[in-house]
């Protein structure tokens, strides 16, 4: 027997039929004699709805600029999952199944009070544990809790994901599964690269690498948070049939593992490819090289909300002056330029440079910690493809390089291959 938590995503409850299958996964672990919580998302569509409604209706005017009461945002947008919880909770009843919808508040799940964004804080898990313990299978509504001024808040896009990992926790699970439209995590995207791999495992540090730089199967604060509390994940596909051979099996069902690197007998020197669309390269010229530089260039376009990515600095001869070059999102690359303008007496530099429409290309793998080579593989074979290197930025587990976007899946293609990521 073993205490898991399963996660469904919007796609996986999207509509009736869709939650009526989501019961059967259920029922399947429940008729193993597994102590089993759920955590679902909003049906697929509805928080965009919900918050179309919130944004259409008028803004009230306070202090500063006309915004709606994040508070109120947050009392609407959390009702998608409150519907999902209690339709799933119904289809269990229906099989029998001893099945109590609970919303964040009522666990409960708290959070700090930051609506919107908020942050979980802490879950008892006594209840729920004692519940579970007496055959009672507790269908949670993700993406909310409570925060310190009573009212509910949201964690942001994704954040159902979170509340999983975060009730694993609470629950001492044995696993956390999450459910998804895909059935697994694989070396690359296989849109692109048709002959990606599922990986059986993968370590937390190589998921959050993935999942922070392009792969969107998982998002990135479930996987930081898994990661702390060492909670074994497994992506799994809602769209199996969920009375397939291997479905139940409890050692290994059909999926990827995500866990500590420890548990990872053999490791991969590299373990996927991940690329992100959409990057800007803006550099700035002959800038004073002096102490501060740096915090006056970056501190005001972290004031923006702007991410910053690779960072490339280059400095003369003399050590009078530098040339700075870094990436950001290319949506925020005018609202970047405008903060770096705005800035320039005090950060002393000659000009502004910028190109959109590039490509960051990553190679991730906990193995290279301890191979020599790896790099130098990634640079000859896209050389042998003609594709030049704009800026590049490594780390113990992870190599990313800028490139044109025209070439994206031409690199993805061919450091797949290079690695021999498309071997079985």
């Amino acid at each position: 027997m073993a205490r898991i938590v399963m996660k469904f995503g919007g796609t996986s409850v999207a509509d009736l039929d869709r939650i009526h299958t989501v019961a059967r996964h259920v029922k399947r672990e429940v008729d193993a004699g597994n102590e089993v919580a759920v955590v679902v998302s909003a049906m697929s569509g509805k928080t965009n709805e919900l918050v179309g409604w919130v944004q259409g209706m008028p803004k009230v005017t306070g202090a500063g600029s006309p915004f709606y009461d994040a508070r109120e945002y947050d009392s609407v947008v959390a009702s998608g999952e409150q519907v999902t919880s209690g339709l799933l909770a119904i289809a269990l009843q229906s099989m029998g199944v001893n099945a109590r919808s609970w919303q964040g508040w009522q666990i409960p799940i708290r959070t700090d009070n930051a609506h919107g964004a908020a942050r979980i804080l802490d879950i008892p898990g006594d209840d729920i544990v004692r519940r579970m313990g007496e055959g009672q299978v507790a269908v949670v509504a993700g993406f909310q809790g409570i925060g310190p001024d009573n009212r509910i808040a949201t964690l942001g896009r994704g954040g159902s994901d979170t509340s999983a990992v975060a009730i694993a926790a609470a629950v001492q699970a044995d696993r956390c599964d999450i459910y998804t439209d895909v059935d697994g995590v694989y070396t690359t995207d296989p849109r692109i690269e048709p002959k990606a791999r599922r990986l059986r495992q993968i370590a937390f540090e190589e998921m959050l690498e993935l999942a922070s730089l392009g792969a969107k199967v998982l998002q990135v604060r479930s996987v930081e948070l898994a990661m702390v509390h060492k909670v074994r994940m497994f992506v799994r596909s809602s769209f199996e049939d969920p009375d397939a051979p291997g479905m139940g099996d409890p050692v290994n069902p059909p999926g990827t593992l995500i866990c500590d690197e420890e548990e990872i007998v053999e490791q991969e020197v590299v373990t996927g490819i991940a690329y992100a669309k959409d990057e800007a390269q803006i550099s700035l010229r002959r800038v004073a090289d002096r102490p501060g530089v740096s915090a006056a260039i970056f501190g005001p376009l972290a004031e923006e909300r702007i991410n910053v990515d690779m960072i490339v600095q280059n400095i003369s001869e003399d050590g009078s002056k530098t040339d700075m070059t870094f990436t950001v999102p290319s949506g925020d690359a005018d609202k970047a330029i405008k903060v770096l303008e705005g800035v320039k007496d005090q950060v002393g530099f000659d000009v502004i440079q910028h190109e959109s429409g590039l490509v960051k290309v990553s190679v991730i793998g906990i193995g290279m910690r301890s191979h020599a080579g790896v790099a130098a593989s990634a640079f000859r074979a896209l050389a042998d493809k003609g594709i030049n290197i704009k800026a590049i930025t490594t780390s113990e587990i992870k190599i990313s390089i800028l490139i044109d976007g025209a070439y994206a899946e031409l690199a993805v293609r061919t450091l797949h291959s290079v690695y021999g990521l498309d071997k079985t």
